[in-house]
């Protein structure tokens, strides 16, 4: 959808980047220390420092407590942490229980490991999770369950009740669980995020999977990180270090500095104030919507716009009126058609502005599944 929003010049609502400044003073560490010669490898496992950081803010967030040493692993973003993870864990045969709609790089890590995916599919709009189904469908060949909060695509997240759920599914089991908390900052309305980190008897069982990038507003810098307990931790950077190694070292020197800050906090404000921006904007279309709780991405319901399926209609937006989104079935092993598109509002407010002009332009057409503009 992105080459296509190219392609057409449409504003692009649909890959998951923000397009406003990266903090001035995080740039300058990044140069400072490329300028001080910091451009060789990194230890393996990340710098010292960082790693610290990050068991400093996770014991200050959640109450939980990792060894800098020997349970943090600084990574090439967190989509290589979930790889990680995945190909150290996964062997022919195992079955692997993925929440759909599911973020793109669980199910083609699991299958290069010779793992099955087993796909449990959540409707919308609120796509919570039926736990009894979930019972239902383990078996002794299930290893690990994927979990996303908060979750890209949907924009839910999972709660207290769902945690405790998932707490008695593993109980006495030998079940790993990668938990995918990269948006981990990125809550509205006072919710709190429900990390597996907060309840113990599923940390010592998780890898957790956290993203720079996603708390930075640098996605391109690709620089995450991986915390799991060190009987974990030490399957993982078994794999870890042939698959990257290591990780840009200038870049956790300057990270390591801009952490002391705990500008993190920050988040789920000013991604509050995008979000309701954008809903107001567009408060006037013929979109449904149930608001976003977490991430920078709001669905958007279109049934009564047009019978077309959602990717015809994706595609037609961007061709014809200018604004990318992405089709929801895109997160569904089979491609189930909820009528939903999905826009990310990790966008400057004039950006937001001319794609919710853009939105409100599109009036209902039923009668030939397509639409038309005002």
């Amino acid at each position: 959808m992105s080459a296509l929003a190219n392609e057409y010049k449409a504003i692009n609502l649909s890959q998951g980047f923000p397009n406003f400044e990266v903090s001035e003073e995080l740039v300058s560490l990044m140069n400072h220390y490329m300028k001080k010669g910091m451009n060789q490898y990194a230890p393996m496992q990340g710098i010292i420092s960082l790693r610290e950081r990050i068991a400093e803010k996770v014991q200050d967030l959640y109450g939980a407590v990792y060894n800098p040493e020997t349970e943090i692993n600084i990574t090439s973003g967190g989509t290589q942490a979930i790889y990680t993870a995945i190909t150290a864990m996964i062997r022919e045969g195992d079955e692997v229980v993925i929440f759909e709609p599911a973020y793109d790089c669980y199910a083609p890590a699991i299958q290069l490991a010779g793992g099955i995916p087993v796909y449990i599919q959540l409707t919308a709009p609120d796509y919570s999770i039926d736990w009894t189904k979930v019972k239902k469908l383990i078996t002794q060949k299930t290893k690990m369950i994927i979990i996303n909060t908060p979750h890209n695509p949907a924009g839910t997240i999972m709660t207290a009740a769902d945690m405790k759920e998932l707490e008695k599914i593993t109980s006495n089991s030998e079940i790993t669980i990668i938990s995918d908390e990269v948006y981990e900052h990125i809550l509205f309305d006072g919710l709190r995020h429900e990390s597996v980190m907060r309840y113990p008897k599923l940390a010592e069982r998780s890898f957790v999977v956290f993203s720079f990038g996603k708390t930075y507003h640098t996605t391109g810098w690709k620089m995450g990180y991986c915390l799991a307990p060190e009987n974990l931790m030490t399957e993982f950077r078994r794999v870890h270090q042939f698959v990257v190694f290591s990780s840009t070292t200038f870049a956790q020197y300057a990270l390591a500095d801009f952490m002391k800050n705990k500008n993190y906090l920050e988040l789920p404000a000013f991604y509050q104030e995008k979000r309701d921006y954008f809903l107001k904007l567009i408060s006037g279309s013929k979109f449904k919507f149930i608001p976003s709780k977490g991430s920078y991405f709001q669905s958007l319901d279109y049934s009564d716009i047009t019978k077309e399926k959602d990717f015809d209609f994706a595609v037609r937006l961007t061709k014809e009126n200018g604004i990318a989104s992405v089709p929801v079935s895109a997160f569904y092993n089979k491609k189930n058609d909820y009528k939903m598109l999905r826009f990310c509002f990790a966008k400057t407010n004039e950006t937001l502005e001319q794609a919710a002009e853009k939105l409100c332009s599109i009036k209902a057409d039923k009668t030939i599944g397509k639409i038309t503009t005002i």
